[in-house]
């Protein structure tokens, strides 16, 4: 069973040679923008594996001759694969026995062991390995505020006196941080406190039961140390860190991005996968560095990159348009630039429609969806029990509208994400309506007097809640969702809750996908046998889940792609929540009118308890249907502003085909 195929979704339009060039000379090429070393990789773990090997055959070089080796470590999602890779080393005989660590940051104030970050590098590497407890360097979490000074100046002379790193392996924060070095640390920063900004504290929220409780600032190791060390390895995954990278390796050496000072150092490499590799010249704009593989897909990305260099709509470009900003060789391909225009503007036309089920009687020749059959069985999957209305809430209402036999299944509970103060809320009104009409249900009216005196009072900075208060919060979350799906007009017998064990941890943090999260998603696919499929391809989401879900829904259909009922089924993805597809991706563009977008708002706004009170709005100080709208106005001003028709808002699909 394959749980990771999302993975492979960026593979369909980037040729190997961009990123896995042939020889010297085509590396060169390809990377000349490039300020440092930057290798990328199709799947983590092959990139993991590599860092995890370079790690290794340093510490045993230092063994042969008996000196410690010193590694630097960091914490967050990133690292975690070459830990795992590290344990798979010492698991097959290899020793860690001369190996010391420096934690090169630590959340402060934290005054619970479990959640400190040095606790997390011990959870997922050091408790799996052999390396001496004392050989173990982090700043105390819990020290008195006066005593921080004292113990950044300890901490450094002990690095010093060992030397300073051998190895030093980071992530990328969101900022371009490295450590919690945030844009304008001078570049010769020593070890210190710093404040934590809103994109930071949401970065780590997975170790913490949500936003709230993420501590406000932390003690990190210095970029000056940082630089000192012999060898610099930063993985960085997802396309949440493409924008990052991009300015990192190909921008200037500015303390506004932190992680860019590595330019500067002999021995620096980026490991990366293609997904946040996506905004390097060489994956973004190829045609800029080498002879390309012209693609219809790669045409349309580069003459949207035109018209928005030369500030033209695409039948005003000109051959000298395409001659001065390197595109001549489309020129020399369809013989003129009106040539290009033309299919390219035909191209994006043909994207637009009004009926995403597909338009009963009519040619379906150039429209995304086809004619028949009609009506279609649709499934909406939807992550979180708000993200149908919030990323296809359009599509959503006309699909309905049209006449198809729409299912909406909401694949998690959400429980997490609804405050404490949503739940008090519920709890003192059923109490009342009991105490009103069945006073007499004693048993009722304690279990919810114990639920309030545990949120009241018993309830931690960092406990997790009880089974109760986790079924309130998914039952407040659930009666949403059946709320926008009635303003939306969906019969009740067609939304379905899955409540995929993944999610259920009651932490942010949640298990790896499980074949038993597969079941349950293929069972219900094989129950419907629908003739097309929406999924969130939202891969940004800052805690996983959608991705998590996609997998389920990418492996399930991997399970079933041979059915003969699947021979007639499509599967669209869509965005919206965090991210929006980039337009040479989109496949199938739904415009929205201005009424239909008051209507998906009023369906947002039935998520209550997602409104202001949400724990992980993020640092982004819109609310949901503010991000939404505004995502589907700038695709349609995009369209608009190509030469195409003008509409109020516009969401956009992408077709997943099944990997082969």
């Amino acid at each position: 069973m394959r749980l990771d195929l999302s993975s492979y979704i960026t593979l369909e339009r980037i040729p190997q040679r961009y990123y896995k060039p042939e020889n010297d000379f085509e590396e060169y090429t390809l990377s000349r923008f490039e300020k440092i070393p930057t290798h990328i990789y199709e799947k983590i773990d092959r990139a993991a594996k590599k860092v995890a090997n370079d790690i290794v055959r340093h510490m045993q070089k230092n063994q042969a001759e008996e000196k410690p080796f010193i590694l630097g470590v960091s914490g967050g999602s990133s690292p975690i694969q070459v830990y795992d890779e590290l344990i798979k080393h010492h698991k097959n005989g290899i020793t860690f026995n001369n190996l010391i660590v420096f934690n090169i940051y630590e959340f402060y104030p934290v005054f619970e062991p479990s959640l400190t970050n040095l606790q997390s590098i011990k959870d997922c590497f050091l408790n799996h390995v052999d390396i001496d407890p004392n050989n173990i360097y982090s700043i105390d979490a819990s020290i008195e505020k006066d005593l921080i000074a004292e113990k950044c100046e300890e901490y450094e002379q002990a690095l010093h006196k060992l030397g300073g790193l051998d190895y030093l392996l980071l992530g990328l924060g969101s900022k371009g941080n490295i450590g919690f070095n945030m844009p304008g640390s001078n570049l010769h920063s020593q070890t210190r406190l710093v404040m934590l900004d809103g994109d930071s504290r949401r970065d780590i929220a997975s170790n913490y039961e949500s936003l709230d409780k993420v501590p406000v600032s932390a003690i990190t190791m210095g970029i000056a140390d940082m630089m000192r060390a012999k060898k610099i390895a930063l993985v960085a995954w997802g396309e949440q860190k493409a924008e990052s990278i991009k300015q990192m390796v190909e921008g200037v050496v500015t303390e506004s991005v932190p992680a860019s000072v590595l330019q500067t150092h002999p021995e620096a490499d980026a490991y990366i996968d293609l997904a946040a590799a996506n905004d390097l010249t060489r994956i973004s704009q190829p045609w800029l560095v080498t002879n390309c593989e012209w693609t219809s897909k790669l045409i349309r990305r580069a003459i949207v990159w035109l018209c928005g260099i030369v500030n033209k709509p695409i039948l005003k470009l000109t051959n000298k348009d395409y001659n001065d900003n390197g595109l001549s060789e489309l020129v020399t391909l369809y013989g003129s630039a009106y040539n290009v225009n033309i299919k390219i503007f035909n191209d994006l036309q043909h994207t637009i429609t009004g009926w995403p089920g597909g338009k009963p009687n009519a040619d379906d020749t150039h429209r995304p969806e086809r004619a028949k059959p009609f009506p279609k069985r649709v499934i909406i999957f939807s992550p979180h029990p708000d993200d149908d209305v919030i990323s296809m809430g359009g599509t959503f209402q006309r699909l309905v509208n049209q006449g198809h036999e729409v299912h909406v299944a909401y694949q998690t509970s959400g429980n997490i994400a609804v405050g404490d103060e949503e739940v008090i809320r519920y709890v003192s009104v059923f109490k009342n309506l009991i105490k009103e009409f069945e006073p007499e249900n004693s048993n009722a009216l304690d279990k919810l007097s114990d639920m309030l005196d545990y949120l009241f009072h018993e309830k931690g900075k960092e406990d997790i809640d009880t089974p109760e208060v986790r079924f309130l919060k998914g039952r407040i979350r659930r009666e949403e969702a059946r709320s926008a799906d009635r303003y939306v007009g969906l019969p009740a017998d067609n939304v379905h809750f899955l409540d995929l064990p993944f999610y259920e941890t009651g932490r942010v943090k949640k298990n790896p996908i499980s074949e038993k999260d597969v079941k349950i998603v293929k069972d219900f696919i094989e129950s419907i046998k629908p003739h097309q499929i929406y999924v969130a391809g939202d891969l940004a989401d800052p805690h996983g889940t959608h991705k998590i879900c996609l997998d389920a829904i990418l492996a399930s259909i991997d399970i079933v792609k041979d059915d003969e009922w699947y021979k007639d089924c499509r599967v669209w993805m869509y965005r919206g929540a965090w991210m929006e597809w980039e337009i040479d991706h989109i496949e199938m563009a739904v415009p929205i009118s201005p009424e239909e977008l008051r209507q998906k708002r009023n369906a947002i706004l039935r998520h209550q308890s997602q409104m202001e009170s949400a724990p992980f709005l993020g640092d982004d100080e819109r609310l949901f249907w503010q991000r939404s709208e505004e995502r589907n106005r700038a695709t349609a001003d995009m369209y608009d502003k190509l030469g195409l028709a003008s509409y109020e808002a516009i969401e956009a699909f992408v077709e997943y085909k099944p990997i082969r």
